[in-house]
């Protein structure tokens, strides 16, 4: 049944994904009115562009490479192209449509058609190189709060949250570092990883042996982790050995009360799936925690927030939904959930969705910033 339904995901996303492609090759055809020569190398360029983030996804399943990963980059910076030349082609078409009953503008020339053409994919291409200088300019954040409970030693703590770091084929070891570089500058007494610390395909991950250097991470509190979709997306029983074998403390339905008292909850990721592999409910999870102590939870994906509402946590820490991360597909993530980014408290609980330190496809964010997020804490 679990193999139908992605047969059937994967048929409809394959067949939107090339009527788009479609669209935009035909109106380039009518852009630029090319020569029968010109043409031919049009066809042949462009959709090999098109068919490369399938085969780059392929390529990196079942023979990753240092060519695959280059042939997966460009397919991916390709689908940040493709949206933003869809919605300036659609756009332009809306206004021919209006001027075919209304006849505001002149006539066109082919000349002024080509010109259009040009204007439009270096417009495109301004957005999307921006978007990936964006992408790389990490935002460390800082959000002060007080929980009214006490914990052994000192009153205050610091935690460093980072979600949807994303290793793999795109993100690698210089950002993986420069997360290193980020912890070791904030001095955090605790780090949290909230889901998909890998992008998804477990290969490029062992052929480029990345997380090696989360293990320079030293903090008075320690390092835990909790599954996140692409933790599921690439394989659990690959990825799971993989980031144990690398001293990565995941906790899947696990809850560990630190040396200070800190309660700390990491909960299995909802692609877990169901029946007996299913995320137990929070309120079973936590049945036999010491409510007189702080009480952290990481969920990967912000759904149901009531339910940690009424558990009475103190602080629920999620990812998952990159704000969007191209806009305007943020306009998506906020009718999908509660809270799509940023901090929200519901009776005594803080909630906080992080944007995401990594990116899903295209090194490209536009109208959001990649976060770490410090949480300063003070107990009383």
């Amino acid at each position: 049944m679990r193999s139908l339904s992605f047969l059937i995901f994967f048929s409809i996303v394959m067949l939107i994904y090339s009527s788009v492609n479609y669209y935009l090759y035909v109106r380039g055809l009518q852009a630029f009115s090319l020569s029968q020569p010109v043409k031919r190398w049009y066809i042949v360029i462009f959709w090999t562009i098109a068919a490369m983030f399938i085969a780059g996804s392929i390529l990196e399943r079942t023979a990753t490479s240092a060519f695959s990963e280059w042939i997966y980059r460009i397919g991916s910076f390709w689908l940040a192209y493709m949206l933003y030349l869809v919605m300036a082609v659609v756009l332009i078409d809306i206004v021919r449509v209006f001027n075919h009953f209304i006849h505001f503008l002149p006539p066109f020339s082919e000349i002024m058609r080509f010109r259009l053409g040009l204007i439009v994919i270096s417009l495109v291409s301004v957005v999307v190189v921006a978007g990936h200088i964006n992408a790389l300019w990490i935002n460390v954040k800082e959000i002060p709060l007080t929980i009214h409970k006490k914990v052994s030693g000192a009153p205050e703590v610091k935690i460093l949250m980072a979600s949807d770091i994303h290793l793999g084929a795109l993100i690698g070891e210089r950002r993986e570092k420069h997360l290193l570089d980020i912890i070791r500058d904030q001095k955090p007494d605790l780090v949290l990883l909230c889901g998909d610390l890998v992008d998804g395909e477990i290969a490029p991950v062992l052929r480029k042996k990345l997380g090696r250097h989360i293990q320079e991470i030293q903090t008075p509190l320690g390092v835990y982790a909790i599954s996140g979709n692409h933790e599921y997306i690439g394989g659990i029983d690959k990825t799971l050995p993989y980031l144990k074998s690398i001293h990565i403390r995941m906790l899947l339905d696990e809850v560990i009360t630190l040396p200070n008292g800190i309660q700390l909850v990491g909960r299995n990721d909802h692609s877990a799936g169901r029946g007996a592999n299913a995320p137990k409910p929070l309120a079973e999870l936590i049945s036999g925690i010491d409510r007189e102590k702080p009480i952290v939870v990481m969920n990967h994906q912000p759904f149901n927030l009531q339910e940690a509402a009424d558990a009475q946590v103190d602080l629920h820490l999620s990812g998952h939904t990159h704000n969007g991360q191209l806009w305007p597909f943020n306009y998506i993530t906020k009718a999908m959930f509660e809270l799509s980014w940023g901090y929200l408290k519901k009776g005594d609980t803080h909630f906080y969705v992080s944007s995401g330190y990594g990116t899903w496809g295209p090194s490209v964010r536009t109208g959001n910033r990649p976060e770490v997020v410090i949480f300063k804490l003070k107990f009383d």
